[in-house]
Formats: structure tokens, sequence, C-alpha cells
């Protein structure tokens, strides 16, 4: 991976390097010296000490060695793993298929007490309906080529989905409007999934808004790509290739703000069922 598509990984991605670094100056060592002792060129030297290239497990223990402090080499292997945990492509995240992803994400929905949801291109995984998610799954995993396990992947999704009706947790939703046209599945899933949109409105837990597609922008926000906040703590945003995980206070900060701004440009109670039952109506 040789760019790093949030402040958070290339933050870790530096810090690490820097660490690479200082070893080779601590060892005496000039970057053609390390590069002969590891059997590399300088210039991949040069792009791993530079956070350019993100360097293997493999060349993190030759770049010890070389600098005679293998007692390191554990822990800077931990810390480039974890700094490879913020962005993580679909395809490793789901190379044994989709049931897996949502079980171990489980658990943080368990634990998040504040949810905060803005969906700019399908409806938030806990207010889909089975119709909606096996449609949804069974285009992604053909797109994606991974193992077939929509069905079971669906009943976990929707296992996990039960958050919305149990235990001490609150939400905040935003959904685009474009998206309540989108057709995911044939027309009865999607008044199915609009119906329970209508529905979920009443949970004294839900706060669902609606972006409406006519909302100026100016001074507002522009479309983002779909995020989920979990408390104040943790963020995962949905990229096409992608799974970004951001915890950097900084970048917290960012989306919090844009978030607030959003929510500033949905419309709530009557306004959003109104604009619910327009796309209801909009499909026969």
């Amino acid at each position: 991976m040789s760019t790093f598509p949030t402040s958070s990984v290339q933050e870790a991605r530096a810090a690490l390097a820097a660490r690479l670094r200082e070893l080779r100056l601590d060892a005496g060592l000039t970057g053609k010296d390390l590069a002969r002792l590891a059997g590399w060129s300088v210039a991949k030297s040069s792009r791993i000490e530079n956070a350019v290239t993100a360097p293997s497990d493999a060349d993190i223990r030759a770049w010890c060695t070389a600098c005679g402090a293998d007692v390191h080499a554990a822990d800077l292997i931990a810390a480039s793993r974890q700094a490879d945990a913020m962005y993580l492509h679909w395809k490793r995240l789901q190379r044994t298929g989709m049931k897996q992803l949502a079980e171990t994400s489980a658990k943080l929905y368990e634990r998040t007490r504040l949810f905060r949801v803005y969906a700019s291109h399908v409806m938030p995984g806990y207010l889909q309906t089975p119709g909606y998610a096996t449609a949804l799954m069974g285009t992604i995993a053909g797109f994606r080529g991974t193992p077939d396990d929509v069905a079971e992947a669906v009943e976990v999704r929707m296992r996990r989905g039960r958050v919305i009706h149990e235990g001490d947790h609150r939400f905040a939703t935003l959904i685009e409007e474009h998206v309540l046209h989108h057709r995911v599945g044939d027309q009865d899933v999607m008044a199915g999934q609009l119906g329970n949109l209508l529905a979920t409105m009443s949970l004294p837990s839900m706060s669902l808004g609606i972006i409406p597609a006519a909302a100026p922008r100016e001074g507002g926000m522009w479309p983002l790509e779909q995020f989920t906040v979990f408390d104040d703590a943790r963020i995962h945003v949905e990229l096409l290739a992608a799974k970004v995980t951001v915890t950097a206070p900084g970048e917290l900060d960012i989306y919090l703000r844009a978030f607030a701004r959003l929510t500033e440009m949905a419309v709530y109670g009557a306004d959003a069922r109104a604009l619910i039952l327009k796309a209801i109506e909009a499909l026969h």
C-alpha cells in the first residue's frame, strides 16, 4: 500500500518510519549501509523510512537485524499491523464471506451507547429489512467475488440490528433522500424497507432525519462517504474498496462537525415521513 487515505493512517505510518530511522541512526548506519545489509535497493530503504511504502513483517525483521536491534522487531511489527487495521480492503475482510465480518462487529454494536450514522448510498444496516439486506449483500458478493454466505450473513445482521429495540442505545440517523429511491431488490422489497423506516421513526431511541435532495448545500455539507460514529471514540468510513477506521481525535472532530452540519440540513417528523411516503408512491 503506497498511499494512505486518512491522516490517521499516515500518522501511524510516519511514527513507525521514525522509529525505524532512529534504529538506523543508533546503529551508526547510512541508508546505503542498511540497504546493503538487508539486501535491498537504496530506494526501497528510503521509501520505508519516509513512510511512502508500508514495510512487511519480513522487512521490519530485516531492518532490525541490520541494525542489531532484533529485540524491537515484535513491537514494531505490532505497530505496523495496527496501522494496517485502520485501512482494510473489503476483499480481505470478506475473503471467507460476509457472515464473519458481521459477527466481528456485533460486540462493538452491543457496547456502543450512541450511534451517529450518515447514509449516503444505502440504508443503515440496523434499519435494513431481511429482503433489502439479502438483495444488497447478494449484489456486493457478486461484485467482489466473495464466497456466497448471504443467507447466514443476513441472519447475523438481523440479530445485530436488535440493538435498536434492546438495551440502552440511542441512534441519530441521517439519510440522504436519494437513498429512498435507490432500487435495492424488487418493488416489494423496497416497499417493505421504506415501510420499516416509517415504523422505526416512532421508536424512543431513534432520531431519523432525511436530507432533502433540494436542500441548499451552501453553508452546509456536500454529500459525503457513508460513515458510522460509535460513541465519540471510533468511526467506520465505507469506501468502495475498503473500510477505514478513524480514531485520531482531530479526525474524529472533523466527522463530528460534518455530522452536526448534516443534522441541520435534515428534516424530521412529519416532513421526513412525507419524503418517505413520496418514495413509496414512486414505486407504483
